[in-house]
């Protein structure tokens, strides 16, 4: 008798502020359709409490990450990131996601994919979703990932081991370079926006421009029906200005409401990714905001507080607290970012394997 189940292994993670199972490629089927499958099956999608998987009935529960040792000369590990929804059957290996990928060098440290190289252990991931790269370094003390810690990252409660994550090269990473209208400022659809892209695809606006003040909480502005449509009008005139064509069934641009900062940091966010308001910001959506402060002449120029000098560091508020970027600048032409470093934490939370039906995995095969 043939099993009902298929059972793969898998290591459920924390990275930064989203959190899902990370998987070895060569764990997983080889062809997408059957891949993708496979991981609805594993998350529970389409549900909205995706009750029969693992997701956590949140676009920031919905996420999986699927790593392999890099056969690119100078990378270690390649990253493939995807992004599942509740309620719907996609998923989607176009954007990126920076907070997942604080949990990739633990990860491929606890499979073996990596060795330690010693108190610290810094690797280069090629993220496959944008072809970007980036260094990682994670603390390995005594040859083993250190999850405890004191870096605090707002989102996450307590306290955690520190990762760094150096990136180096954002710009353009789904779209056609940093300034995908080609324009650091532009009125589409009757607002004033800047279309941006270091990292991710973001579509920026001042939060009065739509009737707002910036500051209303995440459940208000979910609650908010008349602005989710409007925003979402916004969003697919602005995907076709940026060159991706229509986004209605995408998840990217993410939509950002900005206002003047309140609480110490440079410049206030409300984020949507894309139709429901982010508790805090993705890590590359806040590397996007922080380079739009410092590019002149965007949305954010006259309420955006930048300190001076060529690194700088950009605190962007969200709704749970604040998001800090270092950015380094060309001293000769300020419009150019050269360098974005940040901070993350992640944890292994269960080692094991995750179960799907065996007809998922063979379609059409119930025996």
């Amino acid at each position: 008798m043939r099993a009902m189940q298929t059972s793969i292994k898998t290591l459920f993670m924390r990275g930064g502020t989203s959190r899902g199972p990370f998987f070895l490629e060569s764990d997983l089927p080889p062809d997408r359709e059957t891949r993708d499958r496979v991981l609805l099956a594993v998350m529970g999608s389409p549900d909205k409490r995706q009750i029969d998987g693992l997701g956590g009935a949140h676009p920031l529960t919905s996420k999986v990450g699927i790593v392999r040792r890099s056969s690119v000369p100078g990378v270690d590990i390649d990253f493939l990131f995807a992004q599942l929804q509740p309620d719907k059957d996609t998923v989607d290996t176009t954007p990126n996601c920076g907070n997942m990928l604080a949990a990739v060098v633990p990860f491929a440290l606890e499979t073996g994919l990596a060795q330690v190289q010693g108190d610290t252990t810094t690797l280069r991931v090629l993220t496959l979703n944008t072809d970007m790269q980036c260094d990682i370094t994670v603390q390995t003390p005594g040859g083993s990932v250190a999850y405890s810690g004191d870096a605090r990252i707002d989102g996450v409660p307590g306290t955690s081991a520190p990762i760094t994550i150096n990136f180096l090269d954002t710009a353009g990473s789904v779209c056609d370079g940093l300034l995908p209208t080609g324009k650091v400022r532009d009125v589409i659809d009757g607002i004033e926006v800047t279309c941006i892209d270091n990292g991710m695809p973001l579509v920026m606006f001042r939060a009065e421009a739509v009737g707002r003040s910036g500051y209303e909480s995440v459940a208000e502005l979910n609650a908010d029906t008349e602005l989710k449509a409007r925003i979402e009008t916004l969003r697919i005139a602005c995907g076709h200005a940026m060159g991706l064509g229509d986004v209605t069934q995408k998840n990217y641009p993410k939509m950002t409401l900005i206002a003047a900062p309140r609480t110490g940091g440079s410049l206030s966010t409300r984020s949507f990714i894309p139709h429901v308001c982010h508790d805090a910001i993705g890590v590359l959506a806040a590397v996007t905001v922080a380079t739009a402060c410092v590019l002149k002449g965007s949305v954010t120029e006259g309420i955006a507080i930048v300190p001076e000098g060529s690194v700088k560091q950009v605190s962007v508020e969200h709704p749970t607290g604040e998001f800090s970027v270092e950015l380094e600048v060309d001293p000769a032409n300020s419009q150019n970012v050269t360098r974005a470093a940040l901070l993350r934490t992640a944890r292994l939370i269960m080692r094991g394997e995750v179960m799907v039906p065996t007809s998922v995995w063979n379609k059409g095969d119930t025996a």
